[in-house]
């Protein structure tokens, strides 16, 4: 069962991005525009940040996969090459749960539950 973010591990998620927490104002309508419009903008930018990794890492895997003499050598690079296709493998699944939430935020769905319409 996947972890919840904790208050810190979201917080500092928006300080990476140069993004403060949302604070509604009083009486504020659930998931108004200004809060849906806070969300687009900080999944954007994760969505963002996920690309930019894993064109570095193919650019990463191109240019180290050097034909390493040393068997240890060889074992230890590809070792590292499938750890960092297993992290990226989990990057491309969080971004398509990311271009979902950005398709239910456009269509008005978003922080509503799939089931029952409540608010989460």
């Amino acid at each position: 069962m996947p972890r919840k973010k904790t208050q810190k591990e979201y917080g500092s998620l928006l300080e990476q991005f140069g993004m403060k927490p949302y604070k509604p104002k009083a009486r504020e309508k659930y998931m108004s525009k200004p809060q849906l419009n806070h969300f687009r903008k900080l999944l954007n930018a994760w969505k963002e940040q996920l690309e930019i990794e894993a064109e570095e890492t193919v650019k990463h895997l191109k240019t180290d996969s050097n034909n390493l003499a040393d068997p240890n050598d060889r074992a230890t690079q590809e070792s590292e090459f499938g750890l960092e296709l297993r992290t990226r493998d989990r990057e491309r699944k969080l971004l398509r749960k990311i271009q979902i939430s950005l398709i239910k935020i456009d269509e008005g769905t978003f922080g509503y539950c799939e089931e029952t319409g409540e608010e989460i």
